[in-house]
């Protein structure tokens, strides 16, 4: 399988979300060998989208002369895409977002009625092999009340084939005082690699388990607060 891991994180390797990423395709790399490109989009000239819909008329071709071209074209030929990234303002950051708004040039002007009663643009290439993948973290000890826009955006903007991963507590991946807690998180996304390889689904239970906070929350804060000192 061809993976891409759009990496939205300014901290690259050092990302909180890039231990998590990286134990997941571990998992899926014990399932079979996967060929893995990581893009750490802030070392990416990706110009901001004009809006001038050019890419709708002329198959696809933006007129902006960038690094955008390289990533589109790994993207349409992998048959797994990765958003790695920490939550910023409830949201991607910046960069990541930039990216998002880029892939204009994979929609035709042409609209269609999809499921749900939801329009969208068609598609320019077939590139239906293509599978979704969020992987995000926050700082927050809960995940209610910080997710939920980033998830309800990634399902709007890929409705099908895609899963969600979100992890809070993500700062404890840095912190090597707190391996005792971290290391059954990361075996727990290695299972979930592992699953995710043979059918590109994960468990229920083994979700719950992924996306749950690492230590209790009340606890957590006061570390966070004692480290911030």
């Amino acid at each position: 399988m061809k993976i891409l891991v759009l990496n939205g994180s300014p901290k690259r390797d050092k990302s909180d979300t890039m231990h998590m990423t990286r134990a997941f395709l571990e998992g899926m790399n014990d399932f079979c060998e996967n060929e893995i490109k990581t893009i750490h989009v802030i070392d990416s000239h990706i110009e901001y989208c004009t809006g001038c819909f050019a890419c709708k008329h002329n198959g696809g071709e933006c007129v902006i002369d960038d690094d955008m071209k390289d990533v589109l074209e790994e993207y349409i030929s992998s048959d797994l895409v990765i958003y790695n990234y920490p939550l910023y303002s409830y949201g991607m950051p910046a960069a990541l977002k930039n990216l998002v708004d880029r892939l204009m040039p994979l929609s035709g002007w042409t609209m269609q009625r999809k499921r749900d009663g939801k329009y969208g643009h068609s598609a320019q290439k077939d590139f239906s092999q293509l599978h979704y993948l969020m992987m995000c973290g926050c700082g927050y000890p809960n995940s209610k009340h910080n997710f939920e826009g980033a998830v309800r955006s990634f399902e709007l903007k890929f409705p099908e084939n895609s899963t969600v991963i979100t992890i809070p507590e993500s700062p404890m991946f840095n912190i090597e005082q707190a391996s005792q807690f971290v290391a059954p998180r990361l075996e727990a996304l290695r299972r979930a690699g592992r699953e995710y390889a043979e059918d590109f689904t994960i468990r229920d239970d083994l979700m719950k388990e992924i996306c749950s906070p690492m230590i209790p929350e009340e606890i957590y804060a006061q570390f966070a607060n004692g480290e911030r000192k």
